[in-house]
């Protein structure tokens, strides 16, 4: 696993990602601060003053954009998006966090935070422009700030994780993480057949769950929309064209599931969702990643319209609850 030892970009780290099993473990994040509506905390909600460093083909970065949109902060906290390609050194952008045009590789910010810092480089990355730091680069953290850490200046009141269902959406978010969200990356980074065959079963067998659940049910937690559904949805809308081919999880497709495909299809369709989506930089991402024996071929489908109608308004009638 590459990333920076002691400030410096290294090809490989000294602690490996996979264990001597062949079973793949995703090394945790390092900056968990928060952002608070309280004007005398470290890092208080202002406009302008946090900008997120985000990839088109990276879940982990999809579900900011999406609370990003969702929560109405496209002008409260803005955003630089990696060129599609990698480069040799990790992800890199058009220019840096002063405005400066070149490639800048996101690398270089976690040494603008800390020189001597030691880990991997990931995104998403939320970094305050006035102090010029990390404030968090663990996305399960970043979205709950954005859940209602801005809403003072935004008036946006929509609630993806209200308390009276926070049980249930935990619940589902375990399931998601173990089985989809890392069940994908468990299965497509393995290095043995066991380890392979265990993640890949894990996957499809939480993608049968959700099936049979959302027959008889409009959303995961309830009747209402909430974090468990869009942490879904960053998996599902990369299934068909990343995952399925290239993470080698081929039992199915999510077009092949008839709840599924419907549910992503309205999840899809929600004002502003389709925007955060690039399905050809996912497609060529996935299939071009270096731990993955794929000759940097990328496969010609397969095509989906995501825009086809969906019948889920029939389950239950308002979507969204707002405090």
């Amino acid at each position: 696993m590459a990333g920076l030892l002691n400030g410096e970009w290294v090809e490989e780290l000294p602690q490996p990602d996979q264990s001597t099993d062949g079973t793949y473990d995703r090394p945790g994040s390092v900056f968990r601060s928060t952002i608070s509506a309280d004007p005398d905390a470290e890092f208080p909600a202002e406009a302008g003053r946090y900008h997120l460093w985000v990839a088109w083909s990276c879940p982990w970065a999809g579900r900011t954009l999406t609370w990003r949109v969702l929560k109405g902060l496209e002008d409260i906290v803005s955003v630089s998006i990696a060129k599609p390609e990698r480069s040799d050194e990790g992800w890199a952008y058009a220019e840096g966090p002063d405005g400066e045009e070149g490639t800048f590789k996101l690398h270089q910010l976690y040494t603008l935070h800390d020189p001597s810092y030691t880990g991997k480089v990931t995104v998403p990355v939320l970094w305050d422009k006035k102090t010029r730091q990390i404030v968090n680069n663990e996305s399960a953290d970043i979205i709950r700030i954005f859940n209602q850490a801005f809403d003072g200046l935004t008036g946006n009141r929509l609630d993806l994780y209200p308390e009276d269902l926070r049980q249930e959406i935990e619940r589902w978010n375990d399931r998601l993480y173990s089985g989809l969200n890392n069940g994908v990356y468990r299965a497509g980074f393995a290095t043995s057949q066991a380890a392979y065959e265990e993640a890949a079963r894990g996957v499809f067998e939480t993608l049968d769950a959700m099936e049979a659940h959302l027959v008889q049910n409009r959303y995961l937690a309830g009747e209402y929309c909430t974090e468990a559904d869009w942490r879904a949805f960053v998996s599902l809308v990369r299934f068909d064209v990343g995952y399925y081919s290239a993470f080698k999880c081929n039992l199915r497709r999510i077009e092949d599931y008839p709840a599924l495909r419907n549910y992503l299809r309205e999840l899809y369709q929600w004002p502003g969702i389709a925007a955060t989506i690039r399905r050809d930089i996912i497609k060529a991402d996935y299939h071009t990643i270096p731990m993955i024996p794929s000759n940097g071929l990328v496969p010609i489908g397969p095509e989906l319209d995501l825009s086809t109608s969906h019948n889920r308004e029939k389950l239950c009638g308002k979507s969204i609850r707002e405090r």
